[in-house]
């Protein structure tokens, strides 16, 4: 249970945010002055402080300045009546979390500690994350719900010789699922074979697929075996299955049904014992219903369906994701990277990942390469940003004949707007983030790194 300690002069006030965060199910113990706050939190520890700004003897920016003596990890939450953008900067400065007018909305201000206190479990956590057994499957990393639900799939039919289909968006990690399913079966000593179908140009798919005859055609100076052949008591994963042409799905069918085929030229049927998995990112029985992909294929293919959630869907996987991917690419390029700050890790976990697991790699690995400290810092997290829900800041900004420098007048940009959102906010930080489409904690940082007073 969260403690939490409401410091200010008014009885009023502190009975009612008494009232309210006990009922939000956290431990609340209250305070009239400064005085009796820090006896507090020299007692017990304080998870979050809301404490207002103008008290008789010492003000609430000088108990913030204490309690960040006694205690560090103490997160603290500014009240006034008084807003002013003086004020808010001061109190940023003392590392506030956040700067909240007496006229704020009962929901808000729910909101805003609910907030706090999940990015104070975050720093905590981000130090200690680490990769263990009952996270991983295989290759696969995941400790989330939707996540141990596909481990639990995967170990009923691993051995089975049902054919299965795997249903996911580039880059959910569908070939992992295949490479699982096959490792944990009889056949995991047996070739695991992977075809990419959107990868090889029509006219070679056959050839390639059941192999061919010397002769067959021109350029055809031996025999050749296909990849059915080569995957002959194992598994074959057959990716991206819907861009299989017509004239594959009928041959397809045929080594489904009857474990048989031809090679390209050839008059004799070879008959192969293969497991057949498949996968798609796209609407296979939409397709079916269009026409372009055989329903009898379908059904045979889709036997046993697993699908594989985005990474959106399961964020909760997104930091020992992370803690993984820094590790392998900080032993890869021989760095001494083990962690990424909160600031970064609150960026990432905003973000939809529209390119799923493989895009937050791609995000990790960049930033391993070009971090030069030893935490992986918000500068070097490279996500694209949605631009299109607010509209932009004109930009017919006239460079001189003799030229600027573009980083100092970046920096200057960058700090007029922070300024200027804080002062439309009224000093909130949670509001000012709002309105620059970043997260609070990246504004955090950015005040601290342009030195914002």
């Amino acid at each position: 249970m969260a403690r939490i300690l409401i410091v200010d002069d008014d009885k009023g006030i502190r009975e009612f945010l008494e009232i309210m965060l006990t009922g939000e199910g956290y431990e609340v113990f209250c305070a009239a002055g400064a005085k009796e706050a820090l006896d507090c939190c020299r007692k017990r520890q304080i998870d979050l402080m809301l404490t207002d700004l103008k008290m008789p003897g010492m003000d609430g920016i000088g108990l913030i300045k204490e309690v960040r003596e006694i205690s560090p990890e103490t997160i603290t939450i500014l009240i006034t009546a008084y807003a002013s953008g003086e004020t808010a900067l001061a109190a940023m400065k003392e590392g506030v979390y956040d700067y909240v007018e007496k006229s704020f909305e009962i929901e808000e201000l729910k909101e805003i500690v609910r907030d706090a206190l999940k990015k104070r479990g975050i720093r905590r956590e981000d130090a200690a994350a680490s990769i263990e057994d009952d996270v991983r499957f295989g290759n696969i990393i995941g400790k989330s719900r939707e996540m141990q639900q596909v481990y639990a799939v995967i170990k009923k039919i691993a051995d089975t010789p049902a054919s299965v289909m795997i249903l996911g968006e580039s880059g959910t990690g569908k070939e992992l699922v295949a490479g699982a399913i096959h490792n944990n079966s009889s056949r995991r000593n047996m070739p695991f074979v992977v075809v990419n179908c959107g990868g090889i140009p029509e006219n070679l798919l056959e050839s390639e697929f059941f192999g061919y005859m010397k002769g067959a055609f021109t350029g055809a100076y031996a025999d050749k075996h296909g990849l059915f052949e080569a995957a002959h008591k194992g598994t074959i994963f057959l990716d991206e299955i819907s861009e299989l042409p017509p004239l594959l799905q009928v041959k397809l069918l045929r080594v489904v049904q009857e474990k048989t085929f031809r090679r390209v030229g050839g008059t004799e049927d070879i008959k192969v014992d293969v497991r057949i998995i498949s996968a798609t990112n796209q609407d296979l029985e939409k397709r079916v219903r269009e026409g372009l992909f055989r329903e009898d294929l379908f059904f045979r293919l889709n036997v046993i369906p697993i699908r594989i959630p985005p990474l959106r869907e399961r964020r909760e996987d997104i930091q020992i994701l992370t803690s993984f991917f820094i590790d392998k690419y900080s032993r890869e390029f021989g760095k001494e990277i083990r962690k990424i700050s909160a600031y970064a890790m609150e960026l990432l976990l905003k973000y939809p990942f529209p390119g799923n697991v493989r895009e937050l790699e791609n995000i990790i690995e960049r930033s391993v390469a070009l971090e030069t400290s030893s935490i992986i810092l918000p500068e070097n997290i490279a996500i694209s940003a949605d631009t299109e829900k607010k509209p932009r800041v004109p930009a017919d900004i006239e460079i001189p004949d003799a030229g600027i420098m573009l980083n100092r007048e970046m920096a200057e940009i960058e700090k007029s707007l922070i300024r200027k959102a804080l002062e439309k906010a009224n000093g909130s930080k949670t509001r000012a983030a709002d309105l620059l489409g970043i997260s609070r904690d990246s504004l955090n940082y950015r005040i601290e790194k342009l030195g914002i007073i």
